[in-house]
Formats: C-alpha cells, sequence, structure tokens
C-alpha cells in the first residue's frame, strides 16, 4: 500500500503541474478571444508564483501539526476549483482570481504531499523524490500537448476539465489514506524561518537555491539569446524542452543516486558541474554546440534536482517537515524569478557573457556557502537519517 500512496501522491503533483503547462499554451488564446492584453497575461502568469510561494511558507506549517493529509484534499479542491474558472472565464479578473486560486492551492498540496511521501517509504526518499520531480516535469511537459489535442476540437475549456477530471479522480483514491500525522512534539511555530538558524538546514537551502539561480537565468535568456544569434527557430524551442526532458526521465535514476551517495555529494558535484556549463553559454560562439552543451547541463540537472529536498528532509526536525520543504520550495520560487529578471537586466545592460558567467560565479558562490555551512553532515545519505517511522499507509 506504500507504493500505491506513494503514486497517487506523485500525480496529484502532475496532474497540477499539468495544468499549469496548459495555461502557458492558451495564453494567446485569452489575449485574442477575450481581448486580454499582454501586460494583464503577465499579472496572471505573475499571480500564480506568488500565490504559491505565500501559501507554501503560510499554510506548510499547518501539514505538520495534524493536518497534512487535510492540506491535500483541501488543496486539490482549491485547484480544481481554479481550473474550473481558468477554463471557463472570460475575463481578465476571473483569469486572475483563478490563477490565484490555483496558485494557493498547489502551494497547499506540494509541501504537504512531500512530507507523507518522505516519511511513507524512508528507505526509498531519493527515488521517490525522483519519480516526484518526473511527475511535475512530465505533467507540466503534457499540457501542452493536451492543449494542442483538445483546445481546437473541444474548446479552450476542454483541457483544464480534463485535468480536474483527474484530480478528482485522484482526489477520491485519497480519501481512504491513513496518515499518522504526528511524529514526535508537534510544533507551535507558525511559520519556517526559524529553521533557517540551523546551519545545515540553512546550508541545504542554499545549495538548492543555487539551481534556480541557473534555471530562471536560463529560461530568461535562452531564447532572446538565440534570437540574437540569428539561430533557427527549432534550435530556441528545442533548447527549453532539452533541458527539462532528461529531468523528465532520469529523476528515479538521479534519486538512487542521491540515496547511494548522499544528496548533499550529489547536490555538490552536479551544481558545480552545472555551472561550468553555465558559464559556457556566455563564451561559445555556436548556437548548435550551445544546444549540445543545454542537452549536457539537463542531463546534469537531472541526476542530481533531488538532492536538495533530500538535504532538507534529512538536516531538519521530522516534526516540522512540511514546514522546511514549504519554505525551501517558496523561497526556490522566488530565486527563480529573482535570476530571471537579474539575467535579463545583465543581458540588456552588458552582453551575453557577462550575463552567464556572473551566473556561474554566484552559483558557485552559493555552492561554496552551503557546502561550508553543513560541512558535518556532508558524508550523510539518506540511509543515516532518523526518519524511519512509516506514517502512511493504505487504510482498509
Amino acid at each position: 500500500m506504500r507504493k500505491r500512496t506513494v503514486l497517487l501522491l506523485q500525480l496529484a503533483t502532475g496532474l497540477g503541474a499539468m495544468s499549469y503547462g496548459t495555461m502557458f499554451t492558451v495564453l494567446d488564446d485569452f489575449r485574442d478571444e477575450y481581448g486580454v492584453s499582454e501586460s494583464r497575461l503577465g499579472l496572471i502568469l505573475a499571480i500564480g508564483f506568488l500565490a504559491g510561494f505565500v501559501a507554501q511558507i503560510f499554510l506548510a506549517p499547518f501539514a505538520d501539526k495534524g493536518h497534512a493529509k487535510r492540506m491535500i484534499m483541501i488543496g486539490i479542491t482549491v485547484e480544481i476549483v481554479g481550473n474550473l474558472m481558468m477554463g471557463f472565464g472570460t475575463s481578465f479578473s476571473v483569469l486572475f482570481a483563478a490563477r490565484l486560486i490555483g496558485g494557493i492551492g498547489a502551494g497547499m498540496v506540494y509541501p504537504a504531499v512531500r512530507r507523507v511521501v518522505i516519511l511513507a517509504d524512508p528507505e526509498n526518499m531519493g527515488n521517490n523524490l525522483g519519480r516526484m520531480v518526473s511527475f511535475d516535469v512530465g505533467g507540466f511537459s503534457i499540457g501542452p500537448v493536451l492543449s494542442a489535442v483538445t483546445v481546437g476540437a473541444l474548446g479552450l475549456a476542454a483541457p483544464f476539465v480534463i485535468c480536474c477530471a483527474g484530480l478528482a479522480v485522484v482526489g477520491l483514491g485519497l480519501v481512504r489514506l491513513h496518515v499518522q500525522e504526528a511524529v514526535g512534539d508537534v510544533p507551535t511555530q507558525r511559520l519556517a524561518f526559524d529553521l533557517l538558524r540551523i546551519r545545515p538546514y540553512l546550508g541545504a537551502v542554499i545549495i538548492g537555491l543555487s539551481l534556480y539561480l541557473m534555471i530562471g537565468t536560463f529560461d530568461a535568456l535562452w531564447s532572446v539569446m538565440m534570437d540574437d544569434m540569428e539561430a533557427a527557430d527549432w534550435v530556441a524551442n528545442l533548447g527549453i524542452t532539452v533541458f527539462a526532458l532528461p529531468m523528465l526521465f532520469l529523476g528515479p535514476f538521479g534519486g538512487r543516486l542521491t540515496q547511494r551517495f548522499g544528496p548533499f555529494r550529489a547536490s555538490i558535484a552536479g551544481l558545480s558541474v552545472a555551472a561550468f556549463l553555465m558559464s559556457m553559454y556566455g563564451l561559445l560562439g555556436s548556437p548548435y554546440v550551445m544546444l549540445g552543451f543545454g542537452v549536457a547541463h539537463g542531463i546534469v540537472d537531472g541526476l542530481t534536482i533531488t538532492g536538495g529536498a533530500a538535504a532538507v528532509a534529512m538536516v531538519a526536525p521530522k516534526e516540522r517537515l512540511a514546514s522546511a520543504q514549504g519554505l525551501f520550495g517558496g523561497l526556490q520560487t522566488i530565486m527563480g524569478g529573482i535570476a530571471a529578471a537579474a539575467a535579463g537586466a545583465t543581458y540588456g545592460a552588458f552582453g551575453r557573457a557577462p550575463a552567464f558567467l556572473a551566473t556561474a560565479t554566484v552559483t558557485l558562490i552559493f555552492v561554496g556557502t552551503g557546502a561550508f555551512l553543513a560541512r558535518e553532515h556532508l558524508a550523510m545519505r539518506p540511509a543515516d537519517s532518523e526518519a524511519t517511522v512509516v506514517v502512511a499507509t493504505g487504510a482498509d
């Protein structure tokens, strides 16, 4: 029953990501059919990120206080409401509210799911977290395909309704999920910022932020850079895909590597290599060679992306796992946004080489700082963790 529980929870995150990927592909339809301007479309996207950040920071602690299952079920319900509003909304105000609601729902689900998945099967924590990455990336990747297949034949609402149906099925499957909510003393803190006083946790967070520093930079600059280099359109479009695809297929394998060698070692090694690859985007002269480096970069990230969440799970207090994961995820989201804005400004003012070299340099500074703070825990592996209590099983 553990495997069934973990699979359903992974599906919940994947379907949430699918609805998000779907939304990206219909923005032009919102503009053309409903008259929503580009600036307002930007606001719709931005409010989703902000809502997810706020929800992860302020609501995740409730999952540590005996409400993990309730958080997941309410979050799925909220996501369904947001998707229905997104599918049938025809004005900026409704679409804005839909994305706000959807972001809150996702922010409720994600840290609570991570808590349950980590504690449901601690012996396979790395592998399960790796599969969560695969479901997350896979859902986001399938979303545009779903839109392409259904919107023309069935209308704008179709992909969102399908996502709702999937979330409803998963929610019904989780109704009978039994979660032993409390692990040790129930925490009294409302927010998780005090966890940053724990040096290895702070180190794990800083190391994890460096990944989103690079992701934010890559996403913001790749297409613009390819256009400036007069590369073929397929190179710009394929670059984003080949960067994400390895995370879809290599997540479970990367999780096993994390399980074997330890999350700190895996993250530090992978991010150091990734920083080198990031610097090469600023120095190479051929967009086709850059595309090859993008493939290598995606593979490296796919093999090591689970390290941050696993490290956080190992060094945070067991009774505050959801709070720790929520703060970690929220800060990563904000870092991606800051990195994208900073990369765009640097690129515009100084050019390609300074933008990517600066990102690579800051990445290594983050990795080095995090490693120093967590220096006494760098050799830890999930098998060494004290998280050995099974708290989620299927109810008979």
